[in-house]
């Protein structure tokens, strides 16, 4: 590759801004396939300790290609170390997960996000001396079937999150805490993942922030993008999600569809304690 050519691909003035070039052609508006042979994710009696506390205790869910599920829970039911688990963060385990019709119980944890996992944790794990721009170009691309479009250009992320085009010289220690949010789920788009686990995106965010980051969600949505999420706001939950797993002490106590959601408001309210 020449000089010019690097240049224009690490050059953050290369970039186009988003006001300024012609939009990125809008992707047909994905709709979640249930009636394929089976989920895009499956999870069998999976159990896991931290130590000798035992955290998960038989979790069994389905995610289906295009689907947002959301794991609801009061803190400490098991919700975040359900995602750490099945991304293998969590050695001490057992059970069955499968993607795509592979099993991944064994695959090292540094060779996970390889198969299509993504995990966004709730300290999102930003490079806080590099900007925003160089954080974005570290990411490899791991896996080219993500969602319907694969791995997201960093046109197409800035053209997704403005305000990061903005920010993009920007370090890492002078983003708030909802552009450090926007940047860490910007990263892992960049890698072309197929399932996206987000955990608590929107904790103690600005409302004005919470809802860019609903927007985000459901233009990924329209875009194939399969989302596991765990979200205490089961309110911001209904804009996104096509179902909900509720949970409790380790496991799955109930699961529904969101059009069952305004009929269940009250129990929800008194089973999450808000």
């Amino acid at each position: 590759m020449s000089r010019c050519c690097n240049a224009a691909r690490f050059s953050p003035r290369a970039i186009t801004p988003p006001s300024r070039r012609t939009s990125v052609c809008a992707p047909p508006i994905w709709e979640p396939n249930m009636n394929k042979r089976q989920p895009l994710l499956s999870v069998r009696g999976l159990y896991a300790w931290y130590g000798e506390s035992h955290a998960l205790q038989g979790v069994d869910l389905d995610i289906w290609p295009g689907e947002t599920i959301t794991l609801l829970g009061r803190n400490g039911v098991g919700k975040t170390t359900t995602l750490r688990a099945i991304m293998g963060i969590i050695r001490k385990r057992t059970g069955t997960i499968t993607l795509d019709g592979k099993d991944i119980m064994r695959v090292p944890l540094h060779r996970i996000a390889y198969e299509g996992l993504g995990f966004v944790p709730e300290e999102r794990g930003i490079f806080a001396s590099l900007n925003v721009h160089e954080n974005l170009l570290l990411p490899p691309v791991v896996a080219k079937g993500g969602g319907s479009q694969g791995a997201m250009s960093l046109d197409e992320i800035y053209e997704l999150f403005p305000n990061l085009y903005e920010r993009r010289n920007s370090p890492g220690t002078k983003l708030s805490g909802g552009e450090q949010q926007m940047l860490a789920i910007a990263r892992i788009l960049r890698t072309g993942v197929k399932v996206l686990l987000l955990d608590e995106p929107t904790e103690g965010l600005a409302p004005v922030i919470v809802q860019r980051i609903g927007d985000v969600l459901v233009e990924l949505k329209k875009r194939g993008m399969t989302v596991l999420l765990v979200e205490q706001n089961f309110r911001f939950a209904a804009k996104v999600a096509d179902r909900f797993y509720l949970m409790d002490h380790g496991v799955v106590t109930d699961n529904f569809p969101t059009t069952e959601l305004p009929a269940r408001m009250a129990a929800l309210t008194q089973a999450l304690g808000v």
